[in-house]
């Protein structure tokens, strides 16, 4: 029992000592020079440990991203797309409310992406790096990403040619993919670092040379404007939010203040006067607009969590287990308890039962704070802080889901950032009960690998699936076979997915990442 303790009082004093305050709901503070050392402590320990339910989750994301594109359209129910685009016209209609398990795709990644920041930058301050050269680092990855986001939509063959049906545009597409993997791959480090260099040096050269020279329909060549907006979106979170933990890593308080300005700007942004003025300008548009900070709505609740999973990393020990005081029952009613609070946010809220889905999961979330109360070892107090925090955004989301007629993901309200906020920790809950307590890491692995790389998941079914498809005239002849039914033409988009889950799961065995 007093080893029990001791750990327990260890982690819930690393969440305060890190962050300058507590978990959810108590407060403390500790010495700067023990927080620096339990920093680099932490961070050690993450090197050789990865938190495997966020590869799942951003593997999920990412493939559900890849299905949500390739299911047939006009045919499916409208919980099948987006909410603001309706089957069968898929006309843009922004008075219409709802979620869908495809709006959840985009925040989903986010989220992800900002639980990963902490993990990501904690290594590197604890080998040494000062605060300048963390700085450099994270701009750098910014850039990467922003002309990774620009030379994709240069090398899309339907962005190339969006109507000519050339088998040119698709040789293209093809060309520029191998093109891009050659620009960010991330080669062997037993091979020379001169060899390395001058591979990498290689590629971007001869991919500036591709992309100068593709000739598209509106005239003009390579153009900085010409970007996927997704991506953009993501370089962007990717400094904003790095910079934001950087600076208050420790001062979990100063960061949710953050939101706090950030919520005001928001809000104001539509009103005459100076924050409109600001909100609406940029130096750069095709890079940054201040409009893309809403995202961080998602991507700092993703912060907080990753500061979670750097602690849980650093206690996590093989012999914790024996300190456990949940049973397996309960450990499976919290799974079932996490995806049922999920499920029902999406059926209710896309079926505009506001009040009764706000009120049922209430209920249901009261349930999981008795399952999830009195945590014995280190898993089990990470899953009561993510616990907590899950329903809080969650609670914060369902307020304001009256506000700017309904929850919506295009223009995107209030109540979508914090609901798919605390929903994505509900499901990161699920998918830790699932890989580590269970033990059934085999069960997910698909989403894991591709988790790991997940850019060459983002880029591959446009650049690699549907252009062998068309060259080797399968394409014709697999739509006309699933354009029977409904269920034909999901089960279509469904076999895109599989395959190319499956091909990003061979690049990850084989070590091959796309570095960004």
């Amino acid at each position: 029992m007093a080893a029990q303790i001791n750990w327990q009082v260890k982690f819930d004093n690393r969440y305060s000592s890190q962050n300058k305050s507590v978990s959810a709901l108590e407060y403390t503070t500790s010495d700067s020079q023990n927080t620096v050392k339990n920093e680099k402590l932490f961070a050690v320990a993450a090197v050789s440990q990865r938190a495997d339910a966020l590869d799942a989750l951003r593997g999920i994301a990412v493939l559900a991203m890849v299905l949500s594109g390739t299911i047939a359209r006009k045919t499916l129910p409208a919980w099948m797309y987006h909410a603001q685009l309706p089957p069968p016209d898929h006309v843009f209609n922004n008075k219409l409310a709802g979620l869908t398990w495809v709006d959840l795709v985009f925040p989903f990644f986010l989220f992800a992406m900002g639980a990963a920041i902490p993990l990501a930058l904690s290594r590197r301050i604890a080998k040494g790096w000062d605060t300048k050269k963390v700085v450099l680092f994270i701009l750098q990855r910014g850039c990467l990403l922003a002309f990774f986001a620009i030379f994709l939509q240069h090398i899309r063959p339907t962005v190339i040619s969006p109507e000519e049906a050339t088998r040119l545009k698709w040789w293209l597409g093809l060309c520029g993919f191998f093109l891009l993997f050659l620009m960010y791959v991330r080669w062997p480090q037993k091979w020379y670092e001169w060899l390395r260099r001058g591979l990498t040096l290689a590629a971007w050269s001869a991919g500036i040379v591709f992309v100068s020279h593709i000739k598209y329909p509106s005239g003009v060549g390579f153009s900085v404007d010409r970007s996927d907006i997704i991506l953009m979106v993501l370089a962007n979170m990717a400094v904003f939010g790095s910079l934001i933990w950087l600076f208050t890593r420790s001062n979990l308080w100063l960061r949710v203040g953050i939101l706090g300005l950030l919520l005001a700007a928001r809000l104001s942004s539509p009103a005459d006067g100076w924050v409109n003025l600001v909100w609406s300008s940029s130096p750069a548009p095709w890079l940054f607009q201040f409009d893309y900070l809403k995202y961080l709505f998602v991507v700092i609740p993703g912060t907080i969590v990753g500061d979670l999973l750097t602690r849980w990393i650093e206690y996590s020990s093989p012999e914790e287990s024996s300190y456990a005081k949940w049973k397996s029952w309960r450990y499976f009613s919290i799974l079932v308890l996490m995806l049922a609070i999920d499920l029902i946010l999406l059926i209710g809220l896309q079926a505009r039962w506001v009040w009764q889905t706000s009120l049922v999961t209430l209920i249901l979330c009261l349930c999981g704070w008795v399952l999830l109360k009195k945590p014995g070892n280190v898993t089990e107090n990470l899953l009561n802080h993510l616990y907590k925090w899950g329903f809080y955004w969650l609670a914060l989301g369902l307020l304001f889901e009256p506000y700017q007629g309904g929850i919506k993901k295009d223009s995107a309200t209030m109540s979508y950032f914090f609901v798919t906020a605390g929903m994505a920790i509900f499901l990161l809950i699920g998918l830790t009960v699932i890989i580590d307590v269970f033990q059934k890491r085999w069960f997910l692995q698909l989403f894991i690998d591709n988790g790991l790389n997940p850019m060459i998941g983002y880029a591959g079914f446009a650049n690699i699936i549907w252009p062998i498809l068309v060259l080797t005239k399968w394409e014709p002849v697999i739509v006309e076979m699933t354009s029977s039914n409904p269920f034909m033409g999901f089960l279509r988009g469904f076999g895109y997915t599989a395959i190319l889950g499956l091909i990003v799961m061979g690049f990850t065995r084989m070590k091959l990442f796309l570095r960004t």
